[in-house]
């Protein structure tokens, strides 16, 4: 178990020192750089096209007759409250 830790800790270490060797190259930094834009063009449509798909239905005010939602929404802003009136007085 420990020699697999060890192991697993030094490849770790290995990966760090060859990427810190790779990009201290200006070229591979650009590269680098537009690999990561480019892989965020590819995946945030897919990120905003799962978010609405997500099941919002109680959005803003709870139903009057919802009474865990509105026991829930009554007691969120307790601590943030309390935490504020500390830190002014």
């Amino acid at each position: 178990m420990m020699n697999k830790v060890l192991s697993m800790s030094s490849l770790v270490a290995v990966g760090i020192g060859a990427s810190a060797v790779w990009l201290s190259n200006k070229p591979n930094r650009i590269k680098a750089e537009s690999m990561l834009r480019d892989f965020k063009r590819k995946v945030k449509p897919n990120v905003y096209a799962q978010s609405e798909q997500l099941p919002i239905e109680k959005g803003g005010n709870p139903h009057p007759k919802d009474f865990p939602d509105n026991d829930m929404v009554s007691e969120g802003a307790q601590y943030s409250v309390q935490f504020y009136n500390e830190k002014i007085q």
